[in-house]
This record gives C-alpha cells, structure tokens and sequence, in this order.
C-alpha cells in the first residue's frame, strides 16, 4: 500500500508542477464489504489517465468518469457508490458503500515570457517567487537557457510566434511580452488571438504600441480582442529599473487573477 501511495503522491507532485489538469480520488468512508478500504487513492488526469486505484471494475470507471467531470467543471465533490445490485446499475456486488472525496487539483497558473534579457529575467525570477510556473522563449541562440533562468521550468529558442502557436496557452496562461525588436510583436499577437490566455502585456512605447496593433490587425487580428492587451505592461508606479519593473508587471496580473479592475 505504501509503495503505491508513494507513487501516487509522486504523481500528483509531478501534475502539480507541470501544470496538468487533475483531480484526486480518496475513498474516505466505507461501510460494510467494498474492494479498497479508507485512504486509497488515485490520481485522474483530464485525458483520463490514472496512477493508483479505488477498487477497479465498475466503480473504478464511474469515479474517473465523474472525476473527469470535476475537472471540466473546476470543482471538487463528494460522491457516493452502493455496491449491491448491478442489475439496477450499481457498479458492484460487494455488499457495502464507499464515500469518495474527488479534489480537483489546484491549477498552477503559467507565465509565458517572450524575450530572455533583463526585464525577462527579472518577471522570471520574481514569478517563480511567487509560485508561478515559468516558461521563457527567445529567439536569439543562447538567451533562454537554464543558466540565465534557472528559476524555468521550459526553455524555448525559435521564432517566437511559431513556438506560441505550438505551445499549450489556456485560460490559466499569463504571456508576457517583452521582446527585444518588437519585430514579431504583431505575428505573436496573431497566434495569441485565437486561443484564451487570461492575461497579454505588451512592453513598449505608445507610438511602438500603435503600430504594432495596426500591424496586427493587417493579420486579421480584430481591434475587440487588442482592447484585452494590457500595455504600457504593468502598473503605473513610476517603475524605472528590471526589478521594478517586473513587481509592476505581476502586481498587475494579480489584479487579473483576483478581478481588481480599478485602481
């Protein structure tokens, strides 16, 4: 029993820093017969993969059903299996009831910072020290590598819109954007556009912003969905050096996560 507990925390560990969707499955009551006793677990993934298990069999499949529910629906539930009579579709003959506690694993939210120099680096570090998964790209050999970011957990190096558009943004994605050229600023914008990310910033200056916007919507981008980008990136609060800038930066996305609309 230890050695699979071992692994199942060793999984959820695992899920929990690669940002994966999951839930926890724990058998917290039983009374009378039933396959597994109180405290057995197993970990759901949002493809339905499994590490552990409650019991197998019929009611192994409607916990992972139901388990995969949850975490469409981003919320933990208790519920309740009678195993007596399959015939009028309960999932076993043991006899007894089982009461699982299904957890919804917390989503850890990801920054995804385009642009490896100072600024980056400074989001990065200040990111990962608040709890935050990091994720770099930059498009320069040799920038985004875990020598200058050690606080990453991905280091990327391409062209920046094409690695956007391969990389998993969801709604839990907090991009970023702090390239050094703004030369692929508007294709970046393009690739974000059809996904959901919950938060887009752009550095840069006015007129820069400007142009960049009129650039995207060249590539279809629409003036709706650049009203979400947040730029100047940041909160005003006179920021002048990386550091400070970067505490501007995720003070903002804070605001985002909480709802904080005016300041």
């Amino acid at each position: 029993m230890y050695e699979e507990l071992e692994r199942v925390y060793q999984a959820i560990l695992d899920a929990l820093r690669a940002g994966k969707a999951g839930a926890v499955a724990t058998v917290v009551e039983v009374n009378g017969s039933a396959p597994r006793g109180a405290g057995a677990k197993m970990l759901v993934l949002a493809d339905g993969t499994t590490v552990g298990t409650v019991g197998g069999g019929g009611v192994e499949a409607r916990v992972i059903e139901e388990a995969r529910t949850a975490i469409a629906e981003g919320r933990s539930r208790e519920v309740v299996y009678h195993l007596r009579d399959p015939a009028r579709g309960d999932p076993g003959i043991c006899g007894g009831d089982l009461r699982i506690l299904i957890e919804v694993l917390p989503h850890r939210p990801t920054l995804l910072i385009l642009g490896a120099g100072h600024l980056g680096q400074a989001v990065a570090e200040l990111g990962a020290f608040l709890g935050y998964r990091i994720v770099v790209m930059d498009e320069r050999p040799g920038m985004a590598t875990p020598e200058r970011f050690p606080w990453a957990e991905q280091w990327i190096t391409g062209d920046l819109a094409e690695e956007v558009e391969r990389f998993p943004v969801d709604a839990h994605t907090y991009v970023i954007m702090v390239t050094p050229h703004h030369t692929h600023d508007a294709a970046i914008l393009a690739a974000l556009a059809s996904r959901s990310p919950a938060y887009v910033g752009l550095v840069g200056s006015r007129r820069r912003t400007t142009l960049t916007f009129q650039q995207a919507q060249e590539l279809g981008v629409s003036p709706a969905w650049l009203e979400r980008v947040h730029t100047p990136i940041g909160l005003d609060i006179g920021a002048e050096t990386p550091r400070e800038i970067a505490i501007s930066i995720l003070a903002e996305i804070i605001a985002v996560q909480r709802g904080k609309t005016s300041f």
